[in-house]
């Protein structure tokens, strides 16, 4: 995760599958395709995923990068 670098989680912002999916424009089990390979970061939490705001947009910067 590139927010928890600093070791300070209290600034960090966790969403939700259906938040990150809506940011996207994508549907969820897109997001949950990029979860389970491992190209997407998430922490389990009981049944359900959240993820870091931060690698969300970490993850469509690089997206942008490769297409290219």
């Amino acid at each position: 995760m590139a927010s928890s670098s600093s070791g300070d989680l209290s600034e960090v912002k966790f969403l939700t599958v259906a938040e990150v999916a809506s940011m996207m424009r994508v549907s969820k089990m897109t997001v949950y395709r990029l979860v389970h390979n491992g190209d997407l970061p998430a922490v389990r939490v009981g049944r359900s995923f959240r993820v870091v705001e931060e690698d969300v947009h970490e993850y469509v910067r690089k997206s942008f990068y490769n297409a290219g």
